[in-house]
């Protein structure tokens, strides 16, 4: 099943997505029409895992790490599906990074791998927008806008082992398997509940293969989880900034 939150005249709204339709409580939503789709949930905070697969520590020369190594990204950051991805003046270095997300369901803390799937609501896509050239990770990731996210949550998906790529501006930039992970998604996610609670809504990305080139205005970002969907936006162009 998928679920996805609208944005309606009448304020958001939630429920089972279906061909283009949110079925929520009070009725029939039909995304484009009646609204657009937000991002599918509304995180306390989104606790993204960096260098988990090999092919990105051969592309940044990073040593293979021990444990997940994580960094968070604020409530500000979400961007919906559809919505343009903001292109910040302090940047010249903007890129981007695919990654397979979780949503937790409930309040949860030091969760056992195999308590994992019992705790996640399903699974969503994460665009992990980056300055590269910004000091410092929290720089560099944790500005406005550094987070698409979306389309839905399907709740039906074993994450270990599904195909993923990445198209920007119509190139493939990214094709992989989760199952290259180097911590699958439930060490990740139990990981970190050693070190925070987690609330209903929290996301908690699992990372990105090799993700060569920057964008450019323009471009079109268009990412793929085999049994989840498609997340895609666009750069925004000189003179679109949003207030």
């Amino acid at each position: 099943m998928r679920l996805a939150r609208l944005s309606t005249p009448e304020g958001p709204v939630s429920g089972r997505y279906d061909d283009g339709t949110v079925h929520a409580e009070d009725g029939r939503y039909e995304v484009g029409v009646d609204g657009d789709l937000l991002p599918p949930c509304r995180p306390t905070a989104l606790y993204c895992v960096g260098r988990n697969y090999a092919e990105t520590l051969e592309q940044m020369e990073y040593d293979r790490p021990e444990e997940p190594d994580f960094f968070i990204k604020p409530p500000a950051a979400l961007v919906a599906p559809g919505e343009p991805i903001p292109s910040p003046e302090f940047t010249d270095e903007l890129t981007y990074a695919g990654e397979l997300a979780a949503v937790i369901d409930e309040r949860c803390r030091n969760l056992a791998p195999e308590e994992v799937p019992g705790a996640v609501r399903g699974y969503t896509i994460l665009n992990d927008v980056d300055a590269l050239d910004q000091q410092g990770r929290t720089a560099r990731k944790a500005f406005d806008g550094s987070a698409p996210l979306g389309p839905w949550i399907e709740t039906d998906l074993d994450p270990r082992a599904i195909e993923m790529w990445t198209d920007v501006a119509g190139e493939r930039r990214q094709e992989a398997s989760t199952e290259l992970m180097l911590f699958d998604p439930y060490e990740v996610v139990s990981y970190l509940s050693e070190r925070f609670t987690f609330r209903p809504g929290d996301v908690v990305a699992f990372g990105s293969p090799a993700n060569p080139g920057l964008l450019e205005p323009g471009d079109t970002v268009e990412i793929t989880y085999e049994g989840v969907g498609t997340l895609e936006n666009a750069v925004e162009e000189p003179g679109e900034r949003r207030p």
